[in-house]
């Protein structure tokens, strides 16, 4: 049951072509566009050149999005009722969160490769261990915000309020320096800011955690941000399930 129930979600959500078009094609065309045809794509990047900084940027952002909204749909569902008809199924709950975990994961693939290939075949350059390390770091980084999007549904029961969680990712983005290098006191601000640690992650191979003005920052700056970021979205959505089952 879980494989034939997975493969209908997998459906569906390939179905919603203008969801797959913002979650795939659109973080490939700001590569192109930002990184690939840019000039100063093949200047010295670290353990690679700008080109490979900017593909793994909008990986990232390819991956929050749609592990963003596969999360936050799961939430909408449950919450308008499809929990109920789910539950006259042999399907327990941890099947279910596990089965929309893997189809937000397989989803979040898409962009990735996409961008990883076009990357492969432009100007992208980096050592094998960044190319590899930093596609890893993109996947595992992106469940986070699987949390993040359950959260919104919880909050709102809403698909348009999952709508509007993947539009904040993108002020989420200029503020968590994938769009934008920032340097000063932008930056500062940016540590505190949920896709600044995952995004420094994912970069780490091939960075080191040297910033685009010349200054460092240590790996444990981004391992805690993701940390913290992940604690509270969890700690959030549990309050707000404990709450929907006391309404109840």
């Amino acid at each position: 049951m879980n494989t034939t129930f997975a493969g209908l979600e997998l459906r569906r959500v390939f179905r919603d072509y203008v969801s797959m078009f913002f979650i795939a094609v659109l973080p490939a065309f700001f590569y192109l566009i930002f990184g690939a045809a840019q000039e100063f794509s093949d200047e010295r990047a670290g353990n690679g050149n700008v080109a490979m900084y900017i593909m793994i940027s909008m990986a990232a952002y390819g991956a929050v999005t749609a592990t963003t909204g596969i999360g936050g749909m799961a939430a909408v569902e449950r919450m308008q009722g499809w929990g109920r008809q789910l539950g006259l199924t042999p399907l327990a709950d941890s099947s279910y969160v596990a089965m929309k975990t893997g189809i937000a994961l397989l989803i979040a693939m898409i962009p990735v490769t996409l961008i990883y290939l076009l990357g492969l075949f432009t100007s992208a350059e980096g050592t094998a261990t960044a190319w590899v390390v930093s596609a890893v770091m993109v996947l595992l980084g992106a469940s986070v915000f699987a949390v993040y999007g359950l959260l919104v549904g919880l909050a709102f029961r809403s698909e348009a309020a999952v709508g509007a969680a993947n539009g904040l990712l993108v002020i989420m983005g200029f503020l968590g320096n994938i769009f934008i290098p920032l340097s000063g006191t932008l930056l500062t601000i940016a540590t505190f800011t949920p896709l600044y640690g995952f995004v420094a992650l994912a970069r780490y191979p091939l960075t080191e955690g040297t910033q685009i003005d010349g200054s460092h920052q240590p790996l444990w700056m981004a391992v805690t941000n993701v940390t913290v970021w992940a604690a509270i979205f969890g700690l959030a959505a549990i309050a707000l399930v404990r709450r929907g089952r006391e309404r109840q």
